[in-house]
């Protein structure tokens, strides 16, 4: 994840440059059940309005949790599928909480009423995300059911009225780029704060629908708007909190607009993006799905690396023997292509691995999603402070 509006204040108030992250332990989302009310286009967990055999039962669910604590996990997100589907997902919630684990919810907000709210908020969740994927005809398509959109966002209201802190997240693709201003604007209008601009992944039902990728020139339209809107708002004393996922040369990219507009501030704000590290896939981010499997992050559903059933979440984590966990632990990765001649690969860290993969068949391969150019990859003669 990219904290966009954290590197905005960075440039704007300097300051020390924070040491590298090195966390204890990975975040965990945890897709604790796969059924869903909706059937979206986009969908990696492949999802539908119907029963999973095999899904944890809450005694186990509970142990999980205790793995995690003894894994040293700082942070859960509770996803689905639907989470809000799942009967016994208060009890789980209590429990992470009790443990000392940040908690999350990621939910399509359909089903996010008063009544849900508040006891999410009673519960203890630092944060609830909902999906917007653009204004309401686009999003109603995407989500392939009528009143998504204005359900998605009723459950946003409750949610910030309920006093919980609360999110947009809206997927990147060629179909909706044109809308994210009007969907910043919506949600900013709402008094939310937090925007998570997601680029799209070719993952579980996604994978048929990689030609709605945005192509490269969209891409760097929407960026560029992005940052010109970031900095703005910081420059007012309000960056407010605006990330970006799932391609990690939004990092490059954020370094060659500060080249740009800030030349002095090039070389400590490198540092920053440096410390950063990039994609965090089998390092510091984890995925569990809905039948206990552990995955490399929740694009990876294809590889499997264990079972919490069967062997402790901390044992499996921490097993190298797999050579993808291998590959994705290496410094630097073996990657290939262009991201292998990229002179800012240690920013990038080799980007979303996932994409490369269901492309090419191979998880090194230059990722097809780096929406760079070639003369932004090679060291610049002119700058040394970019090499």
């Amino acid at each position: 994840m990219f904290r966009l509006s954290r590197f905005m204040e960075a440039l704007r108030h300097a300051g020390p440059v924070p040491p590298p992250r090195r966390p204890a332990g990975p975040v965990v989302i945890w897709n604790l059940v796969r059924r869903c009310n909706l059937n979206c286009k986009h969908c990696y967990s492949t999802s539908a309005d119907t029963e999973f055999k095999g899904e944890l039962s809450t005694a186990e669910a509970l142990d999980v949790l205790g793995q995690l604590k003894a894994a040293r996990v700082p942070a859960l997100i509770l996803s689905g599928g639907e989470p809000l589907l799942r009967p016994d997902l208060y009890e789980v919630a209590a429990r992470a909480r009790a443990l000392g684990l940040h908690l999350s919810l990621s939910s399509n907000g359909t089903l996010l009423d008063a009544s849900h709210a508040e006891r999410l908020a009673a519960t203890g969740f630092d944060y609830v995300g909902v999906s917007l994927d653009g204004l309401q005809a686009t999003h109603d398509r995407f989500r392939r059911s009528p009143a998504a959109f204005e359900r998605a966002l009723a459950g946003l209201r409750a949610a910030r009225d309920a006093g919980l802190r609360v999110g947009v997240r809206m997927t990147l693709t060629e179909a909706n780029a044109a809308e994210l201003p009007a969907l910043v604007g919506l949600t900013e209008a709402e008094g939310i704060d937090k925007f998570y601009l997601s680029h799209f992944n070719y993952a579980g039902r996604g994978r048929s629908h990689q030609s709605d990728d945005a192509r490269h020139a969209g891409t760097r339209a929407a960026l560029d708007w992005l940052f010109d809107h970031v900095w703005a708002r910081t420059q007012r004393g309000h960056a407010g909190d605006f990330v970006t996922g799932n391609n990690d040369a939004d990092g490059v990219y954020l370094l060659h607009w500060i080249a740009r507009r800030h030349p002095a501030r090039l070389a400590d704000m490198r540092q920053r993006l440096l410390n950063w590290g990039g994609n965090a896939t089998g390092v510091g981010v984890a995925n569990i799905d809905n039948l206990g499997n552990v995955h490399p992050d929740t694009m990876w559903w294809q590889v499997t690396l264990g079972n919490v059933r069967e062997r402790p979440f901390g044992d499996i984590w921490a097993d190298r023997s797999h050579p993808l966990m291998a590959g994705l632990a290496a410094s630097p990765r073996p990657l290939q292509g262009r991201c292998a001649r990229c002179a800012h690969r240690a920013i990038c860290n080799g980007n979303t691995r996932v994409r490369a993969w269901a492309v090419s068949g191979d998880p090194w391969a230059e990722d097809p999603g780096c929406y760079l150019r070639d003369d932004e990859i090679a060291a610049s003669p002119d700058a040394e402070a970019l090499v």
